[in-house]
């Protein structure tokens, strides 16, 4: 790999390092928000929901304008917007001024995301080298979520919750900075190559409205007028989208992307896997915390393996594994091995000991290393040179949908069950308990829909894609 092509993908990880790491650093710090700013409960949920909104409704739109103006342009532009915002947000003293600079950070985090994986995958054309540099973006994707855990706690605790945003200040700007002279310059098509006003509108406004509705499931409920009605109006500009797709004379979203078994089957087992390890990500922690008696700080210490031996694998072995046997085949083994995980945890007691109950966990969630660098490589596979951000943002978009599905249905889930023990007389740690175990259980099933998919689905990717080469 040369020294040029290095520098852009420590510059693409540095981008991707800040936004993982502001989605996991907020969640410690929200009681702090909250008492410092007088949030109520459910208005201190939007600083998460902001965001999330944002952040998945945009991003296949980003994903094409930046084919369209340039993708680089896209990245920076998207940089800039999330360190002011991330400024905004730290200055913020009302809870106005802190969900409408998360909603802003939301928005630049969806524009510079959804170029991102665009960009490598026209730099890196050749097989291995792509393949590693895949394993190095995987690698800041964990290490973000992980250390935003950590990192949340301490900078809380010893400072205030004002850093958790003020610390993205100076990564931002040197991202930016370095960007400016390590990315490639590219083009893009022109907006008259696919300026869909129309279908820009009805994506953008149904990924939107779609996302609220499912964050908003614990509060109202599957069932609720609330979630039908607007999950309705959802699907119905979703598909409007669709048809407006097949019929305009310059789509925003060419349909031809789905003619690739491999980039819609990828972007579904991405959507049911990481809705089956929300239940990893979130509700480990809470069962940590909540029965277990863990802090904050210690929480983030206990998975810390997890993040050590997602991070390992995908840095140092995903890309050999891939080279030598395919995606295909690397993914299939990483979701037998998440499967596993799951299962293990199904079993957790009230009093549990870490090495014996959870332990095993974090080690077999190494998975994470082969499944998301080999999802990544099946989900770009057939994506062409004036559809790398396309593809780019629909897969980052897919990933925001499994997550917020997850979020919806595995708490939903673990809520009501846990409500049905405290019912029949159990205590609260026993009921908490058996509600995780419930979204431990779902979330094997899910991984297990992801397994089978794979199996009947997705084949082996033919040679990269000659892309448009750009000198750096």
């Amino acid at each position: 790999m040369s020294y040029s092509k290095l520098r852009a993908l420590i510059v693409l990880s540095a981008a991707m390092l800040m936004t993982i790491l502001d989605g996991s650093i907020v969640t410690v710090a929200m009681p702090s928000m909250q008492r410092d700013l007088g949030f109520t409960p459910a208005g201190l949920s939007w600083t998460v929901n902001a965001y999330l909104i944002a952040f998945g409704g945009l991003l296949l739109l980003a994903g094409r304008l930046g084919d369209l103006i340039g993708r680089k342009k896209m990245f920076l532009a998207g940089n800039a917007v999330f360190t002011a915002a991330s400024l905004l947000a730290g200055a913020a003293t009302g809870p106005g001024v802190l969900i409408t600079a998360r909603f802003l950070q939301g928005v630049g985090s969806a524009m510079a995301s959804a170029v991102v994986l665009g960009i490598l995958v026209t730099l890196f054309t050749e097989p291995a080298e792509r393949a590693r540099a895949i394993g190095v973006f995987s690698f800041t994707g964990a290490a973000g979520a992980s250390i935003g855990q950590v990192l949340g706690g301490v900078l809380t605790d010893a400072l205030s919750w004002h850093w958790i945003f003020f610390i993205n200040v100076p990564i931002g700007l040197a991202t930016v900075a370095l960007a400016i002279k390590a990315l490639p310059a590219d083009r893009g098509a022109g907006l008259t190559g696919g300026a869909d006003v129309l279908g820009a509108v009805l994506v953008t406004a149904g990924l939107m409205l779609g996302i609220y509705t499912v964050v908003k499931v614990e509060e109202y409920g599957w069932l609720a007028a609330h979630t039908l009605g607007l999950g309705a109006v959802s699907l119905v500009l979703l598909a409007a989208f669709l048809v407006r797709q097949a019929t305009a004379r310059t789509p925003l979203m060419p349909l031809r992307i789905f003619r690739s078994r491999n980039v819609s089957g990828a972007n579904l087992v991405q959507m049911l896997a990481l809705s089956g390890m929300f239940a990893f990500q979130i509700i480990v922690a809470l069962y940590m915390q909540k029965v277990l008696g863990y802090g904050a700080l210690a929480t983030g210490l206990a998975m810390l393996p997890a993040a050590v031996a997602i991070g390992g694998v995908s840095l140092f072995v995903s890309a050999r594994l891939n080279n030598r046997f395919g995606a295909r085949a690397v993914l299939v083994a990483g979701l037998v091995l998440l499967t596993g995980a799951m299962a293990w945890l199904t079993r957790v007691p009230v009093q549990a000991s870490y090495a014996v109950d959870l332990l095993p966990v974090m080690l077999l969630i190494a998975g994470g290393g082969l499944v998301l660098p080999a999802l990544t490589t099946l989900g770009m596979s057939g994506a062409k040179a004036d559809d790398a951000g396309l593809a780019s943002g629909l897969f980052n978009t897919t990933q925001q949908i499994g997550m917020a599905l997850g979020v919806a249905v595995l708490s939903t889930l673990a809520a009501s069950r846990t409500g049905v023990l405290l019912a029949s007389g159990a205590t609260e740690a026993a009921a908490l308990t058996g509600g995780y175990r419930l979204a431990f259980t779902v979330s094997a099933g899910l991984l297990t829909a992801a397994l089978l998919i794979s199996l009947a689905v997705l084949r082996r990717p033919a040679p990269a894609p000659v892309l448009e080469q750009v000198a750096i």
